[in-house]
């Protein structure tokens, strides 16, 4: 660990405050309000007996999400996609990421022909609002399988989760790799990385840019390490916040 203590206090390789607060929403099967720091992002995950047509007889469930920020989420107001009538492509893409992590944790058979839908919209941003919707969206998603089962929808022996899935950002700046990026950090980043990990430690997506420098492949090593170890701390806070209800 380096001596740098960044603007917020922290170490290198350092979390943010995170917190997890289950049954956000009253109305949804399952939802979490996650908190990276200043970053919230409400996740609410919606079970449908059911798939779309093109999976109907094949014995098999989907689970897919949507990443959207509300107008005020940043210092500037935005405007609505929707009232623009177009979705952009950061929309797009952040909402496919979302889906990819989920899906590789679900074994969709023992899912059965069940839908669930995972929204994730950012209510404050600052940075790595993408990571925190991954990481709240399972906590999201566990609590809507498991009405699943207590509807009966799911097979009581059934086991569609094979794992849990967390992400974390991290970055390098002013030559030093740091975990977990808040916007000021984020914006001045030399390289910037997104990590996609398994609670057993196994990448589902490693997304990383050069924004300035190239980097070689000792940083590499570096930021992966701190992203896996980051990933490793989430998966115990989802781990704490599932099982203070009795999950």
């Amino acid at each position: 660990m380096s001596d740098i203590v960044r603007a917020d206090g922290r170490a290198t390789d350092d979390l943010r405050e995170i917190t997890i607060e289950r049954g956000w929403s009253a109305h949804a099967e399952g939802s979490a309000l996650i908190s990276f720091g200043g970053t919230k992002v409400l996740c609410t995950a919606s079970f449908t007996n059911g798939v779309p047509r093109w999976l109907t007889g094949k014995g098999k469930g989907w689970v897919t999400a949507e990443y959207a920020m509300l107008p005020r989420a940043t210092n500037s107001r935005n405007d609505r996609e929707a009232v623009r009538g177009k979705i952009g492509g950061r929309t797009h893409e952040i909402s496919r990421l979302i889906g990819r992590a989920l899906r590789a944790v679900v074994d969709t058979k023992a899912l059965g022909e069940n839908t669930i839908v995972i929204d994730c919209d950012v209510l404050q941003a600052d940075g790595g609002t993408r990571t925190a919707a991954i990481t709240g969206a399972y906590v999201a998603l566990v609590d809507a399988i498991e009405w699943g089962r207590s509807k009966k929808f799911i097979g009581q022996k059934a086991t569609p989760l094979i794992d849990s899935v967390s992400a974390v950002s991290v970055g390098i700046i002013d030559g030093e790799p740091m975990l977990d990026l808040a916007y000021v950090e984020d914006v001045r980043a030399e390289t910037d990385m997104n990590v996609v990990v398994t609670g057993r430690g196994l990448f589902v997506e490693v997304q990383g840019t050069a924004e300035g420098a190239p980097f070689d492949k000792r940083e590499l090593d570096a930021l992966l390490e701190l992203g896996v170890n980051g990933c490793a701390q989430l998966r115990d806070i989802q781990v704490a916040s599932l099982a203070a209800a009795g999950e």
